[in-house]
């Protein structure tokens, strides 16, 4: 884990505590099993895959610790919409919202907000370091959580992963190397996100999926994450066999987040 992970995880555990002190984990499993039926967050990837369409996981993020704000007009719920409305024909599958405070100025709300503005399913991304959490997604109304290989455990993905699928959200495992794919493999989870940025160059190469896609299992659903910025990245990556893409930058310095998505995967 490289210092600035050590450093994200060390606040969430911080973060971790002073939620339990505010609302007590039996109070948060509540909210959580209390929930109406999430949406089928593989299901809407797999049917614009089907549907010979490009999967798009949009990303929905206000700022990022190396680029500071990305949208000073940031509205989740106007993000969400465009996303969803593409140019009416090609829109995202999913969305996925982060709501991390301290290093991407996200906040539970945007997550509510977005999925109540859209019929899409919506992923949780954040830093998830402790069960509290996951029970925690859910009462926000997340479909989906995000588990980061480099930042857990074997047994705790496990446990996250059982705990996400009791409270029938989807899971998203995101990997960086072979090592990180070989251990997010012994997962039940279809659900495979290839990360291209390099942890400790911070780098991103697209052959880090290309490499890595030839020991997916069939039964996996691959998606790549970072670095697709343009057409030729999508195409490289269609043509290679990959349909599945989680896209965020790209999208959010665009007037219109939906039409930017239409034109990089339409």
């Amino acid at each position: 884990m490289n210092d600035i992970l050590q450093k994200i995880v060390a606040v969430k555990h911080e973060e971790v505590s002073a939620s339990r002190r505010k609302k007590p984990l039996e109070l948060v499993r509540q909210d959580a099993e209390s929930r109406l039926r999430s949406r089928d967050f593989e299901g809407a990837l797999r049917a614009k895959i089907t549907a010979g369409q490009a999967a798009v996981i949009a990303e929905i993020k206000k700022a990022s610790p190396s680029k500071g704000v990305l949208r000073a007009d940031f509205i989740p719920a106007d993000i969400a919409q465009s996303y969803a409305d593409g140019d009416g024909k090609t829109s995202a599958a999913c969305l996925s919202v982060l709501t991390d405070r301290q290093f991407f100025q996200g906040e539970p709300d945007s997550l509510k907000q977005a999925r109540a503005s859209c019929d899409l399913p919506v992923l949780r991304k954040d830093f998830l370091v402790d069960a509290y959490q996951v029970f925690e997604s859910r009462a926000m109304g997340a479909d989906a959580i995000l588990l980061i290989a480099a930042c857990l455990d074997d047994a705790q993905m496990a446990e996250f992963e059982a705990i996400a699928h009791s409270l029938e959200m989807a899971v998203l495992v995101e990997v960086h190397d072979r090592i990180e794919m070989h251990r997010a493999l012994k997962l039940k989870t279809p659900l495979l996100g290839i990360n291209n940025r390099n942890l400790r160059t911070f780098e991103v190469d697209l052959q880090t999926t290309l490499d890595l896609m030839a020991e997916v299992p069939a039964d996996r659903l691959l998606i790549t994450e970072s670095g697709i910025l343009v057409k030729e990245d999508v195409n490289r990556m269609r043509d290679a066999g990959v349909h599945a893409f989680l896209v965020g930058e790209a999208f959010m310095r665009a007037p219109d987040p939906g039409l930017a998505l239409a034109e990089l995967f339409g």
